[in-house]
């Protein structure tokens, strides 16, 4: 069944139908979600989560456009979390340079915090990086040697997945491979291991097409499994079973 690596339910975009819609997951195809967080609050909002539904698992950490006002206090809370069962990963954490709200060398501080206590939690990483290649690269090539994680919503060259890739992470593939648009992400896609490859949603952001500017949901991954298997001329029923097991291994589940 589809594995949805990357999702954000505790958003407020679900708040009128969200019960409902989880509830028709199974329908769908859907078996198995993650529920990344961002903010401090969502970190515990991704725990409930998991805690609710017995196919849904939290990853907890802070996005970089959130590490502004990140305290050492708000930081040792969230530690607490990962010995909750159902947490899975940190994330989502790295770097954003597209916004540029929070200094770059603050975003640094707290991505390689984050790193760090995955490799004490021995938990994978679910990274974001946006505009900020060579940044993410760098402190990836340095601080998270022996990690395992997900480059999540993968933006750059086949040339960068293919390091990524060299270092054991997957690639977060979602809605963009869909867009016309998309050309580096479907040559990507083309490019790396089907091995390597992991469905996600960003829900309620990125839906792919038919559904491009409306709300996203895991149901609609079906469309971006069909986009990869037309890219590698294989079956989207081979697509849904690889990724399943990929994001199986990546989650230790």
């Amino acid at each position: 069944m589809i594995f949805d690596t990357h999702s954000h339910y505790d958003d407020g975009q679900f708040s009128e139908d969200r019960d409902t819609l989880l509830a028709s997951m199974q329908e769908q195809g859907v078996g198995t979600i993650v529920n990344v967080s961002a903010t401090v609050e969502s970190c515990r909002e991704s725990v409930e989560l998991a805690e609710k539904y017995p196919f849904v698992y939290a990853a907890v950490g802070i996005h970089p456009n959130h590490t502004g006002d990140l305290t050492e206090e708000d930081f040792a809370g969230i530690q607490k979390l990962y010995q909750e069962k159902k947490v899975v990963a940190v994330g989502e954490i790295g770097l954003d340079y597209y916004w540029d709200d929070v200094p770059h060398e603050v975003q640094k501080k707290w991505f390689i915090r984050q790193l760090e206590t995955a490799r004490e939690q021995k938990l994978p990483v679910i990274i974001h990086s946006r505009d900020a290649a060579a940044d993410t690269l760098y402190i990836m090539q340095t601080y998270a040697k022996g990690l395992e994680g997900v480059i999540h919503c993968f933006s750059y060259s086949p040339e960068v997945a293919k390091e990524y890739v060299k270092m054991g992470f997957y690639i977060g593939v979602g809605g963009v491979v869909t867009f016309k648009n998309g050309k580096k992400l479907k040559e990507t896609v083309a490019r790396i291991p089907l091995e390597s490859i992991v469905l996600e949603t960003d829900c309620p952001y990125m839906a792919p097409e038919p559904f491009r500017g409306k709300r996203n949901q895991s149901g609609y991954l079906k469309y971006v499994a069909e986009e990869i298997a037309r890219i590698r001329e294989i079956t989207p029923e081979e697509v849904i079973a690889q990724t399943e097991e990929n994001a199986r291994r990546l989650y230790q589940l």
